[in-house]
This record gives structure tokens, C-alpha cells and sequence, in this order.
């Protein structure tokens, strides 16, 4: 036993050696040449580079695209409202055609798609311009009615406060939960909890407060993810029985609908999102679905299609979304995108292997007096074979070291100057050191190879 340990001691005291002379030859030979060492560097430097930034962009669109989809929360389907569709073939003859009614997007849906099997929770969603005030302070902002699931739909939580009672929406009671916004600036001193805020025409009690929660202008506009910073919450009957119900037709609208009429040619100061709120029917604005299996929800997607038709009477007034496919898809786009970039990256690294083995061929050809004198003083053919292909290695680690701080660097920049994410990983970082060594190992073989070949009386006899 102690004498296969002292074996195995000296034998790997010689390996050690035997390693640290090929280096310090390797580093000797680089030292020599080292304009040429780093031009030949010089492939293997873009190409890492290149890889680790874009695998650093793909790691960043990847992580953001999770975000939103915490912030959608995840298996949500989205019904909103749609000018109507019609579709059919074209008719020459002039028919008389009855037109279908469709109440539009009501509560009334909103209940009746939460009979659909699988489908965990529902809530409805209305948002009405409106001004804040309080204290001499005003601004306006929006006014968001909701159900008591809007918020866990929404992964939306509380800062302080409580959550909207059934008792409260049900009966329309005027109070609210503000977003951290709206807390900052209304106030400033005392505590928001118990304090009344005017919205409209009408004092509401806060029951609550939002945690601040940012998002971006494109997550909003895409996604429909509202930015609830600024946002008054109210419970869903309170908004309409309080402030405006589309669904009825009062004095008041019929008043509006008349002098718009009238005077629309001389109105130039209504702006196209005031006209808008004007012409909308729809009593509400979102219904958001929660379904409860991720695997469910194209499925339930259908079966609320035809809920909805039926209740529409086959009106296609509305438009249902899954925000979800919609992520992934544009995930895998991402991904497809990452991988071609990332394809022509790899091919710096090819062209670099290929500069090491002709510099490092055209080095063997300059260096066959030195073979030769080292093969007469005893130098074994594995001795040149390891000495030129840790040249090899070393050449390509060098340039595989500078190409991954100049893909940070690079990474870097990206995120300053195009506003996109990235991500450097600890993977992506030791794939691109094991590629570079991969490169100098497998690009080199074949001139070590040559070099442990030749005969030394040839080389001594070489000019």
C-alpha cells in the first residue's frame, strides 16, 4: 500500500512538473511574439464577447417577460370591449338587414362567466377620468371600480389598510384604496387610513393603501397593465351607483348626446379620449378571468367565447385575450432571435480557431531548428506535442479572459444606451472560458501534432 502511494505521489509530482515547464515554455514563446499572439487573440476575443452579450440580452428579455407575467398574474384571461365585427359575403342587392342588439360588456357577463367550469374567479373593472382633491390640492387621475378578487387577480398588495368587504361592494359604500401615489401627494402629513379624499363630486373614506409597484409605459399600453400608483379604487357598485352607470341612459346623457350633436362642427376642445367616454355603452371596460389550471385556460378561453356570443347575441363586440400565450410567444420569438445572433457570434470563434492553426502551423515552420535542438538534448515527442499546444490554449484563453470582460462591458453598454435589459450569468461567463479552451485545444492538436513529428536530424539540418 505505501508503495502504490509513493507511485501515485511521484507520478503526479512529474505530471505537475512536467506541466508547469510546457506553460512556462508556452508563456516564453507568447512573450516573444506578442503582437502576433494577440492578433491571432484577437477572433476569439470578438467571439465570446458576441456570445455573452447575447446571451446576456436573451437572459434579460427572459427575466423581463417573467416580471410581467407575475405582474399579469399567471392563467388570467382578459375580456375587453370591441367596436363591432362584421363579416359575410358582399350583396349587391340592398336588403334590409335587422340589426342584433348587444348590451355590450356588462356585470351581468361578468357574473355569468363565473359559472364556467374551472374558472376560480372573476372581476369587472371600470374606469372613469376624474379629478382628486383635497385639501386645495387637485389632480386628476383615474377612478377604478372593481370587485373584491380584483386586487389578488391583479397581484396588487396592500401597504396598509384592508381589503374591500363584501359588505362594501355590495352596497356601494363610498370608499377607497388608493395607490402609493396618490398617498405621497394628498397626504403628506397624517396617516391616509380613516381620511376622506374628494373624487368627482364625492367624498370617500380610505380603507386602504397600495404597495408601490412601477410599471413600465410598454407593459401598460401592451399588456394593459395598469399602473395603480396613481389610481383611486373604489368597489364596483359604488361606481355605479355613485358616479356612472353606461349601461342606463339618463337626462343627463340624453342633454350631452344633443349638444354634441348640434354643435359638432364648431366643438374643437373635446379631446378623442373625452369623446370617447361619451360614445361608450359598455358598462364595463375589463372583465378580468382567473382560470384555475394553467393547462385549462385555452379551453375555458373557448367555452367563454360562446358564453359570451350567446349572451351577445352572436354580436362580436368584444375581444378575449390570453396575455400569457401572448408572453410566450413572443418569449419563443425572443429566443429564436437570441439563437441565430448567437450563431453568427460563433462563428468569430471558428474563424479564431482557424487563425490559431495557421499561426500556429507557420510558428512550427519557423521553430524546426528549436525542435531539433531540444529532441538532440532528450525532449521526448509528447514533450514538443504538450509545448505547442499549450502555446495554443494559452493564446486562446488569452483572447476568451479579454472577450469575457469586454461581453460585460459590452452588456453594459447595451443596457445604458438601448434601455434592454441584460443579465451576465455565471453560466453563460464559464461556457465562454470552456469554448475558448475548447478552441485553442482542438485548433491547436494539429500543428502540436506536426511539430512532435519531425525528425530531429531534419530539423538540425533545417536553415
Amino acid at each position: 500500500m505505501q508503495f502504490d502511494r509513493a507511485v501515485l505521489t511521484t507520478l503526479r509530482a512529474r505530471i505537475v512538473a512536467h506541466f508547469l515547464f510546457s506553460l512556462r515554455n508556452a508563456l516564453e514563446a507568447v512573450e516573444h511574439n506578442k503582437l502576433r499572439a494577440a492578433l491571432t487573440s484577437l477572433g476569439i476575443l470578438f467571439g465570446v464577447a458576441s456570445v455573452i452579450a447575447m446571451l446576456a440580452i436573451g437572459k434579460g428579455a427572459e427575466a423581463e417577460i417573467l416580471a410581467q407575467m407575475r405582474l399579469l398574474g399567471s392563467n388570467n384571461i382578459m375580456i375587453t370591449p370591441l367596436v363591432e365585427q362584421k363579416e359575410g359575403p358582399v350583396q349587391e342587392q340592398d336588403t334590409r338587414e335587422v340589426k342584433k342588439y348587444s348590451p355590450g360588456l356588462t356585470y351581468a357577463d361578468a357574473l355569468a362567466i363565473r359559472t364556467v367550469p374551472s374558472v376560480e374567479a372573476s372581476s369587472a373593472e371600470i374606469v372613469l377620468n376624474s379629478t382628486v382633491t383635497r385639501e386645495g390640492h387637485r389632480r386628476s387621475g383615474k377612478l377604478v371600480g372593481v370587485d373584491t378578487s380584483y386586487f389578488r387577480l391583479s397581484n396588487l398588495d396592500l401597504s396598509s389598510g384592508s381589503w374591500f368587504s363584501p359588505a362594501q361592494v355590495e352596497s356601494g359604500l363610498p370608499v377607497a384604496i388608493i395607490g402609493n401615489g396618490v398617498r405621497t401627494r394628498f397626504f403628506t402629513i397624517e396617516k391616509p387610513i380613516g381620511g376622506r379624499i374628494k373624487v368627482g363630486d364625492t367624498w370617500l373614506t380610505v380603507v386602504g393603501v397600495l404597495a408601490d409597484r412601477r410599471v413600465t409605459q410598454q407593459a401598460s399600453q401592451r399588456l394593459g397593465i395598469r399602473d395603480a400608483n396613481m389610481d383611486v379604487y373604489i368597489p364596483v357598485h359604488t361606481m355605479l351607483r355613485r358616479y356612472r352607470d353606461r349601461a342606463q341612459v339618463t337626462q343627463r346623457d340624453v342633454e350631452q348626446a344633443s349638444r354634441a350633436g348640434t354643435f359638432v362642427s364648431s366643438d374643437s376642445t373635446e379631446s378623442d379620449e373625452q369623446r370617447a367616454e361619451r360614445t361608450n355603452r359598455n358598462q364595463l371596460d375589463r372583465i378580468i378571468v382567473r382560470v384555475g389550471e394553467s393547462n385549462l385556460v385555452p379551453s375555458v378561453a373557448e367555452v367563454t367565447q360562446r358564453l359570451m356570443a350567446r349572451r351577445h347575441n352572436g354580436v362580436v363586440d368584444f375581444e378575449i385575450a390570453i396575455p400569457e400565450l401572448l408572453l410566450r410567444q413572443e418569449q419563443r420569438a425572443k429566443t429564436i432571435f437570441n439563437v441565430v445572433l448567437g450563431a453568427i457570434a460563433s462563428i468569430s470563434l471558428i474563424v479564431g480557431g482557424i487563425g490559431i492553426m495557421n499561426i500556429m502551423l507557420a510558428s512550427v515552420l519557423e521553430r524546426i531548428r528549436e525542435i531539433g535542438v531540444r529532441r538532440a538534448l532528450g525532449a521526448t515527442e509528447k514533450d514538443i506535442l504538450f509545448q505547442f499546444l499549450a502555446e495554443a490554449v494559452l493564446i486562446s484563453l488569452a483572447g476568451g479572459i479579454a472577450g469575457i470582460l469586454l461581453g460585460v462591458g459590452l452588456s453594459s453598454g447595451i443596457e445604458q444606451v438601448a434601455k434592454i435589459r441584460t443579465i451576465v450569468s455565471a453560466i453563460s461567463v464559464i461556457t465562454a472560458f470552456g469554448v475558448s479552451f475548447s478552441v485553442g485545444l482542438g485548433f491547436g492538436i494539429v500543428p502540436a501534432y506536426r511539430a512532435a513529428r519531425q525528425d530531429p536530424v531534419e530539423c538540425l539540418r533545417y536553415e
